[in-house]
Order: structure tokens, then C-alpha cells, then sequence
């Protein structure tokens, strides 16, 4: 996966073909029972669920930040709306800044959307494929019997287990990634995201919550939506980069073929 900007326009499509590949090859698969079992032995799980200082770490507690996050940033994005105001001392202005984030509007719009539009899908998407946690199946000491993908669709049980919800508030953060303002940082963001998710999605699977697949999917999704939104957002940027990159490349020829005449 490329993610210069020159070809973000492409990689929504393919990392949404990537999810689409995952979904089939993963749900309803024998690796997804394997890694299961290694959590679930004599009739109980891992870890129980709601256990503490677990559920604080790993659910109550990056909920509440992810949920602050976003609304400091509606406040940042009101406050950088408005204008200044006059009888403002620059002095008191510059302690004010401070707290601000440093990062243009388009931006702090764009992670906000990605913040928000991540979790919905997700959540949208369970209520349609109404697959079945592992704690819920036959096979892991509950009811329902293990079926594919289109199976549980067509019969429409109450389950609404994939993709991994919880995991995916986490891996909305992904749109950091894509913001031009710290593309210098992109792949230590995508790490961190990545660990952050998967520690938020691996606790749903120590008590049978959700599937090793349910969590992948939620990934490739999220950064499918990060990439589809900032390919939207930042186009303009996109092409100016690229022409200016195309610019460079000119000039540099022309210098090159320059050099080469006067030389001969």
C-alpha cells in the first residue's frame, strides 16, 4: 500500500478491495476457531467480561478519551470560526493559542468526520450482518450454531457481532495519518493506531466478544475510510503536489540538458 500523496487517490479502492478479500478469506474460518480456542478452555474464557481493572483499561477508559478528543476538537473548530476579537491583548491572544491545536480547519473537519463516520459504519454494518460472537455459538458453550457470512444475514439472527465496534473508535484515529500537517509522521502514527486498536479488539477477544476476523476487518475498514474521506478532503493538495513534483522533475531535466550543451 502506497500512501504518498501523489496516489492516495487509488488506495481507498484498493484497501477496500483488501477488506473485502479479508472478509471473505477470515469470516467463518478455521483460523478465527484456532485463535479462539486459545482463549476459551474447560467451558470458560480468558478473561471474564467487565473484570477490573481490564474493562477500565481497555474499554471505559479510551472510550472516555476518544470522547473527549472529539469534543475538544468541535471546541477547537468553533473557536477557529470566529473572529478575532479586537480589544484582544496579542499577549493574552498568544496564551490563549496555546491550547489550540495547531492544525488548519480542513483538518480538525476532516478528523472529526473520520472520528464519526468510522464508528457509524461499523455499527451500521453489524446491525445488517447480524453474525454471531464466539461466546454465542454452540461450539463455545452458547446457543446459536456457527454459519458464514450470508447465512446469518438471510436468517437474520439478533446477533450483531461483525465488524468489531469497540476496536474500531480506536482505529478511527487513523485519520491522523492522512493529515498533510504530520505526514512527516504518518508511519509512527499507523503503528501506534494499529497497537491501540488491536489492544482494544484483542480484550473484546479474551471473553469471546468477537473473532480475530471481526477485529482485521474493522482495521482495513477504518483505514479504508480514513484514506476514501482524506482523498476527498485534500485533493487540491494532491494535485498541486503532484504538479509540483512534475514541475521539479521538468526543471531539473532542463538544467541537466542544459548543462550537457554548454559542456559539448
Amino acid at each position: 500500500m502506497t500512501l504518498e500523496n501523489h496516489s492516495m487517490a487509488w488506495d481507498w479502492l484498493k484497501l477496500l478491495c483488501l477488506t473485502i478479500l479479508a472478509t471473505l478469506m477470515f469470516e467463518h474460518s478455521q483460523l478465527d476457531i484456532r485463535i479462539s480456542e486459545l482463549f476459551y478452555s474447560h467451558g470458560h474464557w480468558l478473561l471474564e467480561k467487565g473484570a477490573q481493572p481490564y474493562a477500565f483499561i481497555f474499554y471505559d477508559l479510551p472510550k472516555a478519551l476518544l470522547i473527549l478528543l472529539a469534543v475538544y476538537l468541535i471546541a477547537v473548530l468553533i473557536i477557529k470560526y470566529r473572529q478575532p476579537l479586537p480589544d484582544l491583548a496579542s499577549q493574552h491572544r498568544r496564551k490563549f493559542d496555546k491550547f489550540l491545536l495547531p492544525l488548519p480547519i480542513r483538518e480538525i473537519g476532516y478528523l472529526l468526520l473520520v472520528l464519526a463516520i468510522v464508528p457509524a459504519t461499523i455499527a451500521t454494518l453489524k446491525g445488517v450482518t447480524h453474525v454471531s460472537c464466539p461466546n454465542d455459538l454452540v461450539i463455545f458453550g452458547g446457543e446459536l450454531p456457527y454459519l458464514n457470512l450470508w447465512q446469518n444475514m438471510v436468517a437474520a439472527t439478533p446477533a450483531r457481532c461483525f465488524p468489531a465496534a469497540h476496536a474500531s473508535a480506536g482505529f478511527s484515529l487513523y485519520g491522523l495519518a492522512f493529515l498533510p500537517t504530520l505526514k512527516k509522521h504518518r508511519y509512527q502514527i499507523l503503528k501506534i493506531v494499529t497497537l491501540l486498536g488491536w489492544s482494544m479488539g484483542l480484550y473484546k477477544m479474551l471473553f469471546g466478544d468477537h473473532f480475530f476476523s471481526h477485529t482485521l476487518v474493522s482495521m482495513l475498514l477504518s483505514l479504508t475510510i480514513a484514506c476514501a474521506l482524506a482523498t476527498l478532503f485534500f485533493k487540491d493538495s494532491i494535485k498541486a503536489k503532484a504538479k509540483s513534483a512534475s514541475k521539479k522533475h521538468a526543471d531539473t531535466a532542463t538544467s541537466l540538458l542544459g548543462t550537457e550543451t554548454s559542456s559539448t
